[in-house]
C-alpha cells in the first residue's frame, strides 16, 4: 500500500511538472508574431492621436495625460511619448521585416512634422486641434510670424525648442531613423529632419555648447568663450528660474545632441553634422573643472562658472551628469580617433571615485533609498571644499491652473536628514568601474577598430542602454489582454485635480471634523465630483518595453 501511494504521488508529480511545464513553455515564433501585431494594431487605431502618444492612459481609454498635456488633441514629445513609441515600431520592422510597423514608425514622424516649431525643434507638447493650433508657432502651419493673442481660456504654447529631457534630440533621431528606413524618400519627413538639424547648429554657442532651451539663435559676442572656473563667491540662495540660455548638462541634454549629431553624420555622410558633434565634445574639454574637482557642473553661465538652475539644482560640481560626461567623451574618441576626448577622462574618473561617500552605519532616507551595494556619489558637490550638498524637503501645494507654491523647506544643507525625495540628491556610481574599463580598452586599441556599429539603438544610445531579450516573452504575451493592451495597477490622476499638497514631514488632515493623519512623504489630493481616479491604466512606456522585447525575441 505504501509503494502504491508513492508511485501515486511521483506520477502525480510528474503530471504537474508537465502541466507547469507546458504553462510555462516559450511561444512559437507565430504566437509572438501575432501577439506583436494585435498590440500595435491595438496601439496605433484606439489609443494614437493623429500618431503621437501620451505617457499613460486610463484602462478604459477615457483619458490620457503626460507630464505637461492631457486630453485627446494633445500628445507629448517627451522620450516616453512619441519617441519611444515610434523607435518601438521600427524595432518591430527590423525585427519582422514587415513595412506594416514601418507605416506606423512614419505615422509617428508625422505627429512629429505636425509639431514642429518655426524655430526647428519641438517642446513638450503637440497640439492638434485646429482652433487651438493657430496660437502654436508651427512649421506645417505656415505659424512663423506673430502669432495671434489667444482668445480667454485658451493657453498658448512658448515658442520654443526644448532640449529638457531630450526632447527635440529624441524627435531628430525618430524623425533620421525613420528617413533612412524609407529610403529618404519622403519629402516631408526628410524636409523637416534636415531642418532641424540645421537649426540646431544654428543654436549652438560659440563654445560649442547648447542651452536647455531656446527662443532665438544666440548672438556670438554675448558669448565669449572661456575655459570654466570657480566664482570667487556664489549665493545659496536660490536667484530665480532665468536659466534657459545656459550652457546645459543637466538631464546630459549636450551629450544626447553631440549623440545626434553624430549619428546624423553616420546616416546622411553630411561633415556639418560631424563637425558640429566635435564643438560640442571641445566645449565638454572647456567646461571640465580645474583642481581640485576636475569633473563637471551640472550648468555654466556665460562666464564659465558652475550655476544655478532649479531651486533644488545649485552651482556645483555633479557626480550625476560627470559620469554622463565621460561615457560621451569615449564615444567621441571612438567616432573621431581625436585622442584629446580620451585624455580628459583619467583625471575626471580619478576624481569621482575618490568622491565616492563612506558607508553609512545608519543610513538617512536618501541612503536607504539607494540599492544595497551601490557606490554613492552626492548628486551635488560644494564648488572648492567638495563637500556634498543637499536640499531640504519643503511642503508643496498645486492648485489647478496655477504653478505649485513651496511652503517651506528648499534650502542648501550640508545634512542629509529630511532632503528632497523627487530628485537624487545621491546617485548611483557603479558605472565608473566599467567607465573605467573602456577607458583602458580604448587607450590601448587601435581606434579605428572600435567603430560603433552602423545601427544605433534608443533615445541616449552614447549611454550604453540596450535592447534585451526578455526573460519570458510568454509572460509578456500572456499579459495581454482581448483587446491587444498591457493594463495594470496605476493611478494617473483626472483632469480635474484641484488641489495637491505634499506633506515633508508629518501632517494632520481634516475633513467635516474628522480627523485623519498624513505622513511624511504622502500626497493628498482633491478631485471634482464623486468618482474616483481610475486605478488600471495602459502606459505608452511599458508598450514600448515590450515591443522592444519581443522584437528582440524575434531578431535573436
Amino acid at each position: 500500500m505504501r509503494h502504491t501511494i508513492t508511485t501515486l504521488l511521483l506520477l502525480a508529480g510528474l503530471l504537474l511538472s508537465v502541466s507547469n511545464g507546458a504553462m510555462g513553455q516559450e511561444p512559437s515564433r507565430d504566437e509572438v508574431l501575432k501577439a506583436l501585431r494585435k498590440a500595435a494594431e491595438f496601439y496605433r487605431t484606439k489609443v494614437s492621436t493623429e500618431g503621437g502618444y501620451h505617457f499613460y492612459y486610463t484602462a478604459d481609454l477615457s483619458y490620457g495625460r503626460s507630464e505637461h498635456e492631457e486630453g485627446f488633441t494633445q500628445v507629448t514629445v517627451q522620450r516616453e511619448g512619441i519617441p519611444s513609441v515610434g523607435l518601438a515600431y521600427l524595432e518591430a520592422y527590423d525585427a519582422t521585416g514587415d513595412r506594416y510597423y514601418l507605416g506606423l514608425a512614419r505615422d509617428a514622424a508625422y505627429s512629429l512634422v505636425k509639431g514642429q516649431h518655426c524655430s526647428g525643434g519641438w517642446d513638450y507638447v503637440i497640439e492638434f486641434d485646429p482652433a487651438k493650433r493657430k496660437y502654436y508657432p508651427y512649421r506645417a502651419d505656415g505659424n512663423c510670424g506673430s502669432l495671434p493673442t489667444p482668445s480667454p481660456g485658451i493657453v498658448r504654447s512658448h515658442p520654443v525648442t526644448n532640449l529638457d529631457d531630450n526632447v527635440s534630440q529624441g524627435a531628430v533621431r525618430l524623425m533620421m531613423r525613420v528617413d533612412r528606413a524609407l529610403g529618404f524618400a519622403d519629402a516631408k519627413i526628410h524636409e523637416a529632419t534636415l531642418h532641424a538639424l540645421d537649426s540646431l547648429i544654428k543654436a549652438q554657442y560659440p563654445n560649442g555648447a547648447w542651452p536647455q532651451r531656446y527662443r532665438e539663435f544666440p548672438d556670438p559676442a554675448k558669448f565669449p568663450v572661456k575655459r570654466a572656473s570657480y566664482p570667487e563667491t556664489w549665493s545659496k540662495t536660490w536667484p530665480g528660474p532665468n536659466y534657459e540660455s545656459e550652457y546645459t548638462f543637466n538631464d546630459n541634454t549636450i551629450s544626447d545632441v553631440i549623440d545626434a549629431f553624430l549619428e546624423a553624420s553616420r546616416i546622411y555622410g553630411e561633415p556639418r553634422y560631424q563637425a558640429a558633434a566635435e564643438r560640442g565634445g571641445d566645449f565638454i574639454l572647456l567646461a571640465q573643472m580645474p583642481e581640485p574637482q576636475p569633473a563637471w557642473a551640472q550648468q555654466y553661465d556665460a562666464d564659465m562658472h558652475p550655476a544655478w538652475a532649479r531651486i533644488f539644482e545649485p552651482p556645483s560640481v555633479t557626480g550625476g551628469e560627470s559620469q554622463g560626461i565621460l561615457k560621451t567623451l569615449l564615444v567621441l574618441y571612438r567616432a573621431t580617433g581625436k585622442r584629446k576626448y580620451l585624455d580628459a577622462a583619467p583625471r575626471a574618473l580619478e576624481y569621482l571615485q575618490r568622491s565616492a561617500l563612506p558607508r553609512a552605519d545608519h543610513p538617512a532616507e536618501a541612503r536607504r533609498r539607494m540599492a544595497n551595494g551601490a557606490v554613492v556619489l552626492a548628486r551635488f558637490y560644494e564648488l572648492r571644499t567638495n563637500k556634498p550638498l543637499y536640499v531640504t524637503k519643503g511642503t508643496r501645494v498645486q492648485v489647478q491652473g496655477k504653478s505649485s507654491t513651496l511652503i517651506d523647506g528648499y534650502e542648501i544643507s550640508y545634512s542629509d536628514q529630511s532632503v528632497i525625495t523627487h530628485y537624487g540628491v545621491l546617485t548611483n556610481g557603479n558605472q565608473l568601474a566599467s567607465i573605467a574599463d573602456e577607458y583602458k580598452t580604448l587607450a590601448a586599441a587601435d581606434v579605428s577598430k572600435m567603430r560603433r556599429p552602423d545601427k544605433l539603438h534608443g533615445l541616449s544610445p552614447w549611454s550604453g542602454e540596450r535592447i534585451v531579450r526578455p526573460k519570458s516573452a510568454r509572460a509578456i504575451i500572456d499579459a495581454l489582454d482581448e483587446r491587444g493592451a498591457w493594463v495594470e495597477e496605476g493611478n494617473i490622476g483626472k483632469a480635474d485635480n484641484v488641489v495637491s499638497v505634499f506633506a515633508a514631514k508629518d501632517m494632520t488632515l481634516t475633513i467635516g471634523g474628522r480627523v485623519y493623519p498624513v505622513a511624511e512623504n504622502e500626497t493628498v489630493s482633491l478631485f471634482q465630483g464623486k468618482q474616483p481616479p481610475p486605478v488600471k491604466v495602459i502606459k505608452s512606456s511599458t508598450f514600448s518595453a515590450n515591443v522592444n522585447a519581443l522584437s528582440a525575441w524575434l531578431a535573436k
